[in-house]
Order: C-alpha cells, then sequence, then structure tokens
C-alpha cells in the first residue's frame, strides 16, 4: 500500500473515531500501515477504548487493528475492586437475559468473567453489561457455551444464513465443522461482511467455537 493510500486510510479512520458520540477522539492517535491501523493514546472508559476498536474495524480496507489505547479513568469514576465485583454481580443478576450462575473475577479494575451459558448472545451480553460499568479498565471474557445440536446439523444451517444475509457473500466462504466448532475460510469484501460471517455462525445453536480464517479482498 502505497503512502498516500495509508495517509487516507488514517484519515478515513480519524474521520469515523469523530463521528461516533461515544468517544472522544482528542485524545486517540492512528497510524496506518497496509492496511494495519493502530490506535494510541487515552480513553476515559473501557467502554468508549471497546467503541474506539469497533469504530476502526468499521472503515472500509481496515485488516487488523493494534489497539494500544490507555484507561485514564476519571478520579470520580475510580473505584476499588470490591465495590466493581459487586456492582458486576448486581448488573448480571438484574439482566434478564443472563443466566445467574456467570462468575466474575476482579483484579485492579479489570473484569475476569467465567461460567457457561448456552448462546453466543448470552457471553456477548454478559461482556457487554460490564464493559459499561463505571471504574472498569477492561473484560476478558472465558464464558464457555454448551453444546446443543449434532455438528452435522451445524453446518447446513450456517450455510442457509449466510445465504439469507444481504451482506454475506456465501458463495465465497466455506465452512467445515469439528464437533461444536466451525472453521470458516474464503475470502470476503471487508471487517464487516467478515465480521457479520462470524456472528452469524455464532448465532447457531450448538457451535461453542468459531475460527475465523476469512481473508479481506
Amino acid at each position: 500500500m502505497s503512502q498516500v493510500n495509508n495517509e487516507k486510510l488514517r484519515d478515513d479512520v480519524l474521520a469515523e473515531l469523530d463521528l461516533d458520540p461515544q468517544i472522544d477522539a482528542r485524545q486517540i492517535g492512528v497510524t496506518a500501515e497496509d492496511g494495519v491501523v493502530t490506535l494510541t493514546g487515552s480513553v476515559a472508559s473501557f467502554a468508549e477504548k471497546w467503541a474506539a476498536e469497533e469504530a476502526a474495524k468499521r472503515v472500509k480496507g481496515v485488516k487488523a487493528v493494534a489497539e494500544r489505547l490507555d484507561v485514564d479513568l476519571p478520579a470520580m469514576h475510580v473505584r476499588d475492586d470490591t465495590d466493581i465485583a459487586h456492582e458486576v454481580t448486581n448488573a448480571i443478576a438484574w439482566n434478564v437475559t443472563l443466566p445467574s450462575d456467570i462468575r466474575a473475577i476482579v483484579e485492579d479494575g479489570h473484569v475476569t468473567l467465567e461460567g457457561t451459558v448456552d448462546w453466543y448472545y448470552q457471553r456477548e451480553r454478559a461482556a457487554e453489561t460490564v464493559r459499561n460499568l463505571r471504574g472498569v479498565r477492561g473484560v476478558t471474557n472465558y464464558i464457555a457455551l454448551r453444546p446443543r445440536i449434532s455438528p452435522e446439523n451445524v453446518e447446513a444451517t450456517i450455510k442457509r444464513a449466510f445465504h439469507r444475509q444481504a451482506q454475506v457473500d456465501a458463495d465465497t466462504i466455506d465452512v467445515r465443522v469439528v464437533g461444536g466448532r466451525v472453521i470458516l475460510s474464503g475470502n470476503v469484501h471487508g471487517w464487516f461482511e467478515r465480521s457479520e460471517a462470524v456472528q452469524a455462525a455464532w448465532s447457531i445453536p450448538g457451535v461453542t467455537e468459531v475460527e475465523n480464517k476469512l481473508a479481506l479482498v
């Protein structure tokens, strides 16, 4: 990728950050080289850090994001681990879409989630719930999924899901299933299509892992 294209990609990412109301882009630096975007600087919350990474991924031409943002909490948002742990426990308990047996470990504001759920959306919902709590500096999601249907049905179900979605070119994606693990390979035309394909695979009951080998072209 030429220097001109690198500069354009950097400018496009900066513009996307500026347009997202969840992000204060004034303290974020962006560099781009051969499709790899690096975010540096600081943000005021982990939720903002996550939003910045997602914004960069949305930009056409981005192949990978190296995220080096520091979470610099305002003094009013700094909390001890015990307070954060109590709030995490309550937030999960009050969310009617989540099972009550999700466990959380908090260390220096970093929350690690453990447990088992039936659906991928529950795994993501738990992380989202915690990500937006005051005082949280990071989230590691170790929540596992329970297998629900036989592997031979998973491949056909995923392929049908791909064909239903306008954002996914099903003809360029290969699907292989080993137990509850889905392996996606082939080519997609952008990060958004890649993300949609992975989300579609995760949405199928019985999928416990998605190995993403999709290449951007």
